[in-house]
């Protein structure tokens, strides 16, 4: 099942998402559950939150695997959110 996390940084940690930011890729390439992701960008152009969107059992597993993210350990995010989504076009290699 498909669900979406959508985080938000908190405020002037560009720094602390940098430093984090390989540990994440290896968490995502470890579990191997992300269909596709990336980063929210701020006026800038500077990376400001995160959208990803992972191939799980059900929420339960979506919320601990968004828990287990090291973004989430470090203390990145202001805010964050887990949803069941569906893919219903243009779907990107997502099961529908």
């Amino acid at each position: 099942m498909l669900f979406v996390i959508t985080a938000i940084d908190k405020e002037g940690s560009l720094q602390l998402r940098m430093a984090t930011r390989e540990t994440h890729f290896a968490y995502v390439r470890e579990t191997g559950v992300l269909k596709l992701g990336g980063p929210f960008l701020d006026r800038n152009g500077e990376m400001a939150g995160s959208m990803m969107i992972i191939d799980v059992a059900d929420i339960a597993a979506a919320r601990i695997w968004a828990q287990n993210d090291p973004y989430n350990k470090a203390g990145l995010f202001e805010t964050s959110d887990v949803r069941p989504w569906k893919a219903t076009a243009n779907n990107c290699g997502a099961a529908l």
